[in-house]
């Protein structure tokens, strides 16, 4: 039978054998794997890391597959996950929490070993936007270093001004000391890209309660149920990342007057006449005397809504208070403790 070590030392050279790689990795159990990633080099534990990572469920079939790849010998188990969790786990078993950590924050990143390669695959907007904070002889030095197109599109989206001034710094770039690259990249690193990897750290059960938030109420209660037939725990967290218009009641007396500022207020009514109680007398006590009597006029000459109409009208201003959370300018309180947080 063809050893793990040797299996993955086949196949490590090909890219297109990557995938193979992380399933028979996770196959083999964390034991075996981690013999396997300590003959390793570097660079190609990063790539094998951040492909087992985004695996996702895999089904024994693609198990089975992968495995009769590398050996005439096959017994499979049940199915398995790729999952940044049980990477990192596995990573954890035979490397210090410093490098781990440095570790994952690189694979959330870019692609690229170098970093100047990596900023050739961050969205020019992205980019745009940090070199715009930064000075024009900075920002000079860091669009030399990136590929002509990306440069181009970068500088186009800069304001025309700042871009010029970037553009005038660059005719006048000559041999830039060694030691002021190497300050560039590690403020990059540091800074941009630490920042941007923390952005793309994300989990599964947000990324579901992001999707569950947009869908209609019956079908997200559909999905719910089942899920909570399959699996308790996953529906649990999925549940608790989740922000309902019920949930309003956790925002603050000032970050229901923001609401109001910024919600469209041909919503506020149809949100409203499907909210409960609670729901329904923190907005009005939020509002002008005046304001609160001619909503409650509003609400009760609409007559009958469809649920479809309400369920709209509530993501609408659901959409407007997680904004305006994800901008820092509300706080919402949790009622399992004394703290509060944004």
């Amino acid at each position: 039978m063809v050893s793990p070590i040797s299996a993955v030392s086949a196949a490590k050279g090909n890219k297109s054998h990557l995938k193979d790689v992380a399933i028979l990795l996770l196959a083999i159990g964390e034991e075996q794997a981690v013999k396997v990633f300590k003959k390793l080099e570097e660079h190609e534990i990063r790539d094998i890391s951040r492909e087992m990572s985004q695996l996702g469920h895999i089904s024994n079939e693609d198990v089975e597959s992968t495995i009769k790849k590398f050996t005439s010998e096959v017994a499979t188990g049940a199915s398995l996950v790729g999952t940044w969790e049980n990477t990192e786990r596995m990573l954890r078993k035979f490397m210090d929490d410093e490098r781990v950590s440095e570790f994952l924050e690189e694979m959330r990143g870019p692609a690229g070993k170098t970093m100047w390669e990596k900023l050739n695959n961050i969205n020019e907007e992205t980019l745009a936007n940090y070199l715009h904070n930064e000075y024009p002889q900075t920002a000079a030095l860091i669009v030399s270093k990136i590929n002509p197109s990306h440069a181009a599109n970068v500088l186009s989206v800069l304001p025309k001004e700042f871009a010029y001034e970037v553009i005038e710094r660059m005719l006048v770039l000559e041999n830039v000391p060694r030691e002021i690259v190497v300050n560039v990249e590690k403020t990059l690193k540091n800074e941009f890209m630490r920042n941007l990897s923390s952005k793309n750290k994300r989990n599964n059960h947000e990324m579901l309660a992001d999707i569950f938030n947009s869908l209609d109420r019956g079908t997200e209660s559909t999905f719910m149920e089942m899920l909570e037939q399959q699996n308790e725990m996953d529906a649990e967290m999925i549940r608790n990342f989740m922000f309902t218009f019920d949930d309003m009641v956790k925002i603050d007396a000032q970050g229901v007057q923001a609401i109001l500022r910024e919600a469209d207020k041909e919503k506020l009514p149809i949100a409203l006449k499907g909210a409960n109680a609670d729901v329904k007398a923190l907005f009005l006590e939020n509002m002008s005397e005046r304001a609160a009597k001619i909503l409650q006029e509003d609400i009760q000459a609409m007559g009958p809504v469809r649920v479809k109409d309400v369920d709209e009208a509530q993501q609408s201003i659901i959409s407007t208070a997680k904004n305006l959370i994800d901008d820092g300018q509300i706080i919402i309180v949790d009622e399992n403790s004394q703290d509060e947080f944004i």
